[in-house]
C-alpha cells in the first residue's frame, strides 16, 4: 500500500495509506479476522511444539485405537508427524491466511473424525467443531482481507 500526501479540507495534511491502515484497524470486520488470524497461527504452532513435549496432555491418549493400529509405530511417533502438520497449518495462516485457514479447518475435521470415534472424547469433538467453524469463518475473512496469489506468466 503506497502512501501519499494529500490536502484535506481543512487544510491539514494526512497520508492516505496511514489513514486508510487506520480506518481498517477500527473496522469491527477488520478486527474479527485479525483475531481469528492470531488465533490460528497460535494454537496451531502451540499445540503442534506440544505434541513434541506432552506438557499439557498426554496427547497420544486422543488417538482412536482404529488409527493407532493402521499408522506404523506408536502413537507417539503419530503425534510427531501430528505435531508438525499443526505447524505447518499455523504457518500457512501466517503467511497466506485464505489457503491456510482451509488447511487447519480439514485437519481439525480430521481430528473430529478421530474423536467421534473412540469413545469418551464427545465433548473435545465438539470443542474441535467450534474452531473448525472459526477456521471457516477465517477463511471466508480472508477471502475479502487477503488476496489472492497470482501466477505470473
Amino acid at each position: 500500500m503506497s502512501t501519499t500526501t494529500i490536502e484535506e479540507a481543512g487544510g491539514s495534511r494526512a497520508r492516505v495509506g496511514e489513514a486508510d491502515r487506520a480506518a481498517e484497524l477500527r473496522d469491527p470486520r477488520y478486527q474479527a479476522y485479525l483475531l481469528l488470524r492470531i488465533g490460528f497461527v497460535a494454537a496451531p504452532i502451540a499445540f503442534g511444539l506440544d505434541k513434541f513435549a506432552n506438557v499439557m496432555v498426554d496427547w497420544p491418549k486422543y488417538l482412536a485405537p482404529w488409527i493407532n493400529d493402521i499408522v506404523p509405530g506408536s502413537g507417539q511417533d503419530f503425534m510427531y508427524v501430528v505435531g508438525v502438520v499443526e505447524i505447518v497449518a499455523g504457518i500457512a495462516v501466517l503467511v497466506k491466511p485464505r489457503y491456510g485457514a482451509y488447511l487447519v479447518a480439514a485437519w481439525l475435521g480430521g481430528i473430529i473424525l478421530n474423536l467421534l470415534t473412540y469413545s469418551g472424547y464427545y465433548d473435545i469433538a465438539l470443542r474441535d467443531f467450534g474452531l473448525m467453524l472459526g477456521a471457516l469463518t477465517l477463511a471466508r475473512l480472508a477471502s475479502v482481507y487477503d488476496p489472492p496469489l497470482r501466477l505470473r506468466r
